[in-house]
C-alpha cells in the first residue's frame, strides 16, 4: 500500500518529531483548588506520538526538543528515556531563578459532570526559544528517517518555532522522509502571537511542505483558512462534515495525501462515544463506534495518530490503519497520563473486535 506517499522501508528511525517537551501536574479526581498532592506525566503533543510508536508498537522513534539543565529537565530526560525515544536536544542552563523553564501543564480530570480543568503556566520557555540552525537537520535526516511529525502548538508558541518548522519540514522532504502535522489549533496561543490571520499565513508555509495532516473540522477551517462543511453533522460521530471539507483542503493545498481525525461525543467526563476518519488519496474510511469508560482523556488524539501513523509505516490496508489509530486511542484513555501504557498485541485485539473479557 502506499497510500499516495512514498513511504520508505528502511531508515535509523521509524519516526521523527518536533515539538516541546512539558510535565503536567494531575491531582487525579481533586480540583487544583483543593489538591494536595498530584502525580507528573511528561508529554508534549509531539512526543507524546513518538513515545506511543516507540513503547506499544517497538519502531524506532526520536524527538527534537529544548532541554534544560535543571532537576524539572533531568526528570522529562528519564522519561523520554524509558520509552525508548531517541533525543535530539538544543541544551539550555537554567540560572536558579527566571529559567529558561520546562513548560508547565496543570490538569485535573474531573468526574461525571465536572469536566477537567486545564491551564498552563508556558513563562520563559525553553522550547519557545528555539530558532533555525539550533538543529543539525542534514545530519538527522542524513542517518534515515521514514516519517518526520510536529505541530500547531509549537508553532504557536513564537515567531521562531514556526520556521524552525519550516526548516526542518523541508528539510525531511528532501531526504524523502514522509511529513506529518497536527494543526492542534489554540486560540489563544495563536491570539498571543498575532491572531488567526498569522495563525493562517504560518500554517500555510508550513503545510506546503506535508503530505499528512491531522485535524478536525474547527481545526482545518481556523488553521488553513478555509471555509466550513458545506454538509451539517446529524451528530458529533458523523463523519459528513469532515469529508465534506476535503474538496476545500485540497483545493487549497492538493499536494496533501492523508487527512486524519477522531470522532468524539462527550456524554459525561467518563462516558465518552468514540470514533476516527481518514481520507486518504481521494477514498474515504470511517472507524467503528465504541462507548468508552474514560480514566484520563488527555492524549487520545495523538494515540489515535501514532497508532494511525503505525498502519501506514506497516504498509496495512488503509481501513485497518484507521482502525489501529482508533483502537490505540480508545485504549490510551484507560491509562492515567499522556502517554501509552498498551501493547501492540492489545491494540490489535481491540481493532479487530476484542472484547474487555478477563484475560486468563
Amino acid at each position: 500500500m502506499n497510500y499516495g506517499l512514498k513511504v520508505s522501508q528502511t531508515g535509523t528511525l521509524d519516526f521523527l518529531s518536533l515539538g516541546a517537551l512539558i510535565h503536567r501536574l494531575d491531582p487525579g479526581i481533586i480540583p487544583f483548588r483543593k489538591a494536595s498532592h498530584c502525580d507528573i506525566h511528561v508529554s508534549g503533543g509531539e512526543f507524546n506520538v513518538s513515545a506511543n510508536l516507540s513503547d506499544c508498537f517497538r519502531l524506532k522513534t526520536g524527538i527534537a526538543s529544548a532541554m534544560v539543565d535543571y532537576p524539572i529537565g533531568d526528570l522529562i530526560a528519564e522519561r523520554v528515556r524509558a520509552m525508548g525515544v531517541k533525543p535530539f536536544y538544543k541544551n539550555f542552563k537554567h540560572d536558579g531563578v527566571h529559567g529558561p523553564n520546562m513548560a508547565t501543564v496543570y490538569s485535573d480530570r474531573g468526574q461525571g459532570v465536572r469536566a477537567p480543568v486545564v491551564f498552563y503556566n508556558r513563562c520563559n520557555e525553553a522550547a519557545a526559544q528555539l530558532k533555525p540552525g539550533d538543529f543539525n537537520w542534514k545530519e538527522i535526516f542524513g542517518q534515515g528517517v521514514r516519517w518526520f511529525h510536529s505541530g500547531g502548538i509549537f508553532a504557536a508558541l513564537s515567531p521562531t518555532t514556526a520556521e524552525v518548522i519550516v526548516e526542518a519540514m523541508q528539510a525531511a522532504k528532501a531526504a524523502g522522509a514522509v511529513t506529518s502535522f497536527d494543526l492542534n489549533y489554540r486560540a489563544k496561543l495563536w491570539n498571543i502571537v498575532g491572531g488567526n490571520e498569522r495563525a493562517v499565513s504560518i500554517l500555510d508555509r508550513i503545510i506546503k511542505n506535508v503530505d499528512v495532516l491531522v485535524g478536525n473540522e474547527e481545526d482545518l477551517q481556523l488553521g488553513l483558512g478555509i471555509p466550513g462543511p458545506e454538509v451539517a453533522a446529524k451528530d458529533k460521530l458523523d463523519p459528513s462534515a469532515f469529508f465534506s471539507m476535503m474538496g476545500n483542503v485540497t483545493k487549497k493545498h492538493p499536494h496533501i495525501k492523508v487527512v486524519a481525525t477522531t470522532l468524539r461525543e462527550v456524554h459525561s467526563t467518563n462516558r465518552h462515544s468514540w470514533g476516527a476518519v481518514a481520507w486518504i488519496d481521494g477514498k474515504t474510511f470511517t472507524s467503528p463506534t465504541r462507548e468508552l469508560d474514560v480514566v484520563d482523556r488527555v492524549g487520545g488524539g495523538d494515540g489515535y495518530a501514532a497508532g494511525f501513523f503505525y498502519g501506514l509505516l506497516k504498509g496495512v490496508a488503509p481501513q485497518d490503519a484507521v482502525n489501529l489509530g482508533w483502537a490505540h486511542g480508545a485504549l490510551l484513555t484507560t491509562f492515567p497520563g499522556d502517554t501509552t501504557m498498551a501493547t501492540v498485541d492489545q491494540v490489535e485485539a481491540f481493532a479487530n473486535g476484542g472484547s474487555a473479557r478477563i484475560q486468563r
